[in-house]
């Protein structure tokens, strides 16, 4: 699993490791059931404390992304991998931004100028 932070990115750290981890399962590198690495692993890959790393597991284990076992360390909850579901409502959201009127580079640049 290769992650990476963004350094300009100006959110707290922990939300970017959590941001980081949501998109590796995502983009397939991780699967339902899959092993994470430590969190001492992902801080030296990562360049942060490991109560950083714990803080965004912990997220994702609140929001059921991630499961902790005992003895199993930290794994993909099951149905973690929702990018099917993200990209089914980004075409509604297209299709009914067509239907208003709005091509693909007016919806992008509205979703820019959104906080």
């Amino acid at each position: 699993m290769l992650l990476r932070l963004n350094t300009a990115d100006g959110r707290p750290l922990h939300e970017q490791v959590a941001g980081a981890i949501r998109r590796a399962i995502a983009d397939g590198e991780c699967a339902p059931g899959d092993r994470l690495p430590s969190a001492r692993d992902l801080s030296l890959a990562l360049g942060v404390n490991t109560n950083t790393v714990l803080r965004g597991l912990r997220t994702l284990r609140d929001e059921g992304v991630l499961e902790f076992r005992r003895g199993r360390g930290v794994t993909v909850a099951a149905g973690a991998d929702r990018r099917s579901a993200l990209l089914d409502r980004v075409r509604e959201l297209v299709a009914e931004a067509a239907h208003s009127g709005y091509g693909r580079s007016d919806l992008i640049e509205l979703i820019r100028g959104l906080p």
